[in-house]
């Protein structure tokens, strides 16, 4: 039985302890590039770093020795589970145990600050402008006495509340099953979404992506905001209509953004909002960093570890082993 890391892009798991704690039991290979599917009929257990790889039925169907994947991140978006179950392969989710998805929300809340600081602060624009021998003066403006809307509370809207007081904000927050009592507990002051989109100086958005938040700031909204206001967005692009959102910054209907996510990734690269100054973009880096790989190792190995000894807590289809139709596996 081999284990198989895929989509290692930042040669992380490689060195980490808990993975070499694991081939202590097993051979475990990690792969920084995409790989045939041939190559990965060699191994019965697979780890996979967020929704890098999508598993739908081909995927099953053509690795008919596949036990386990043993799942990184807070979601399986892009697995089909139903497939999954019905050729009998477990799907274990690394973060279903609360702490450690409060360990791997602090990147994101870090990085939604440091966008901030950086568009209020015109950082980057003015690091550009010092390489080419310039002094650029102008005046930044401070996070302290400005009012910052969350669009989204829970384990990463709340860290982002929480950092935002002690930056001195005034906290407003929104969200589709939001109450004022919830939004009180975190230290906000619940509006809704209209309202607060014209009350405040800088949005966050930290949704998830669903129906009902797909496209939910679309370009009327995005004007609420206002030629003063920013937009940070941390969570999915498609929550953003980005099309009307490269719109009404060009034409200073919206003051200036911070993105670290898009509707398709790679951003590309004739992309209008590749072309704006008042635009910060980062290349998804919210969540990658290291103590969330970290964390992530531990829990995945936890889950593979947990499997070898006949237990099967973590994974969300249980009913897949009813499915095993008799193969050699180790239940």
């Amino acid at each position: 039985m081999r284990v198989a890391v895929l989509d290692d892009y930042h040669s992380v798991f490689g060195a980490d302890p808990a993975i070499q704690r694991l081939r202590r039991r097993l051979p475990v290979d990690v792969y920084t590039e995409k790989l045939p599917l041939e190559l990965l009929r060699a191994y019965a257990i697979l780890i996979a770093l967020r929704e890098r790889t999508r598993f739908d039925a081909a995927f099953f169907e053509a690795l008919p020795g596949l036990e386990l994947i043993a799942q990184t991140g807070n979601h399986a978006y892009h697995v089909d589970m139903a497939a999954a179950t019905k050729a009998g392969v477990l799907v274990g989710m690394a973060s279903s145990d609360m702490e450690s998805m409060g360990i791997t929300a602090r990147s994101t809340i870090e990085l939604t600050f440091g966008l901030m600081m950086a568009v209020l602060r015109r950082i980057p624009q003015t690091d550009q402008a010092m390489r080419r021998g310039e002094w650029p003066s102008f005046a930044g403006r401070t996070l302290a006495g400005k009012k910052l809307g969350i669009l989204g509370l829970g384990r990463i809207g709340r860290g982002v509340a929480r950092l935002a007081q002690a930056f001195g904000m005034q906290v407003l927050a929104w969200g589709p099953t939001l109450s004022a009592e919830r939004a009180a507990r975190s230290g906000a002051t619940f509006m809704e979404l209209d309202a607060l989109l014209e009350e405040v100086d800088v949005v966050t958005v930290q949704l998830k992506l669903s129906e009902h938040s797909r496209g939910l700031l679309n370009e009327q909204r995005l004007r609420l905001i206002g030629p003063d206001g920013v937009l940070i967005n941390t969570a999915r692009g498609a929550i953003v209509d980005e099309k009307a959102l490269a719109r009404v910054l060009s034409e200073g209907a919206l003051g200036a953004a911070g993105l670290d996510v898009f509707a398709e990734e790679p951003l590309a690269p004739d992309s209008p909002l590749r072309r704006l100054d008042n635009v910060v973009l980062t290349s998804h880096l919210g969540w990658p960093a290291d103590l969330t790989y970290s964390t992530m190792a531990q829990a995945v190995v936890e889950i593979i570890e947990a499997y070898l000894d006949g237990k099967y807590a973590s994974a969300v289809n249980q009913d897949a082993l009813q499915h095993r139709k008799g193969r050699s596996r180790l239940t």
